[in-house]
């Protein structure tokens, strides 16, 4: 990589640092103020760190999510952070650091909105790793998990590709 473009990566990270040092300071100081004001910050962090992952900029992205848990890791939204924590990394190729993202997601949110698509996403790094039997059992987990979901008709198909050989995979959602 050349100056100019190494130059060009550290000046737009320093930029994200900049605004994630500003977040959180903004945040700190409405910690100290009433609830609802903590509520709408912790969203509108949540929401800015989401434009980053929209925009395929994963390692923002990723480094935003976390930040976000460290301010905001008892909110209503800690939960999706954190699974988008593991959607940055399978994105990123970090196939074991988004295992262990979707198993907190799990492990520690047992009534979050995001367990269906977790557990899919278990499974599907779980293919991307080549463990086609862990694949498999986390596939029908969600079969019978989440039996109406959109991730239990993925799950569905996964599973008939795996059935079927020299058949196309899957490709992963969102």
């Amino acid at each position: 990589m050349n100056r100019r473009a190494t130059e060009a990566i550290m000046m737009n990270r320093l930029k994200h640092l900049m605004f994630l040092s500003a977040a959180f300071l903004f945040s700190f100081n409405l910690a100290l103020a009433a609830s609802p004001q903590m509520q709408d910050t912790s969203r509108h962090l949540y929401d800015r760190v989401m434009e980053e992952f929209k925009h395929k900029d994963y390692e923002a992205a990723l480094a935003g999510f976390r930040f976000f848990l460290e301010l905001h890791g008892q909110s209503s939204l800690a939960a999706n952070a954190q699974y988008w924590i593991g959607e940055c990394h399978f994105r990123l190729g970090h196939y074991q650091e988004a295992l262990k993202s979707f198993y907190d997601v799990v492990s520690y949110y047992p009534l979050s909105p995001k367990l269906a698509a977790s557990s899919l996403k278990i499974g599907q790094t779980y293919t991307k790793l080549k463990d086609h039997e862990k694949a498999r059992m986390m596939y029908e987990r969600v079969v019978d998990q989440y039996p109406d979901s959109a991730e239990a008709e993925i799950a569905r198909k996964a599973l008939e590709t795996a059935a079927a050989p020299n058949e196309p995979t899957v490709q992963p959602t969102e």
